[in-house]
C-alpha cells in the first residue's frame, strides 16, 4: 500500500500540476505596472452556473490551451457573486454589493455589457495596455478560445 501511495505521489501528482492554469488577482495585475506586461484574460463565473462547470472541465482537458495561457497571458478567475473584497482595477475602486443572502461585485457589473441581465460565464481579453480585445458571453469552446488568444498575440 505504501508503495502505491509513493507511486501516485511521484508520478501522478506532477501530471496534475502541469495541467493547471496559473491564476492571478486584480491586485497582482495592478502591482505589476509596466513590469511583465502581458495580455489579460478575465473569466467571470459563478459557482451555481452549470455552463461554467462544463466549460471548466473542457478547459482543464486542453493542455495546449493551458500552456498558451500560462506562458503568454495573465489569467484572473473571478467569482462574480462571492468575491467580497474591494478591488482596484484600471484606476477605479469596486466593492461587493450585498443583496440579502446574495449579491454581486461592482466590477462584475462594470465588465458586463448588459448590466441588467448578466450572462455567465463571461470571458474578457485585454491587450498589454488593458484595452478590450475580445468579449465573450456564454460557453467559450477551447478551439475558439485558442483562435482568439492567437489573434491577440499576433496584434
Amino acid at each position: 500500500m505504501k508503495s502505491l501511495v509513493f507511486f501516485l505521489m511521484l508520478f501522478l501528482v506532477p501530471c496534475f500540476c502541469l495541467s493547471q492554469m496559473k491564476t492571478g488577482t486584480f491586485l497582482e495585475i495592478e502591482n505589476l505596472g509596466t513590469q511583465n506586461k502581458k495580455p489579460i484574460i478575465i473569466h467571470l463565473y459563478t459557482d451555481w452556473c452549470s455552463v461554467c462547470k462544463i466549460e471548466s472541465f473542457q478547459l482543464k482537458k486542453d493542455k495546449d490551451l493551458i500552456k498558451m495561457m500560462n506562458e503568454n497571458f495573465h489569467f484572473i478567475n473571478f467569482e462574480a457573486e462571492k468575491t467580497k473584497e474591494k478591488i482596484n482595477f484600471q484606476g477605479k475602486e469596486f466593492n461587493y454589493l450585498p443583496n440579502g443572502n446574495s449579491g454581486i461585485h461592482e466590477l462584475a457589473l462594470a465588465l458586463f455589457k448588459n448590466k441588467n441581465q448578466p450572462v455567465y460565464p463571461l470571458w474578457i481579453i485585454l491587450d498589454e495596455n488593458q484595452e478590450l480585445v475580445y468579449y465573450h458571453e456564454g460557453l467559450f469552446e477551447p478551439e475558439k478560445m485558442k483562435e482568439e488568444l492567437i489573434k491577440t498575440l499576433l496584434n
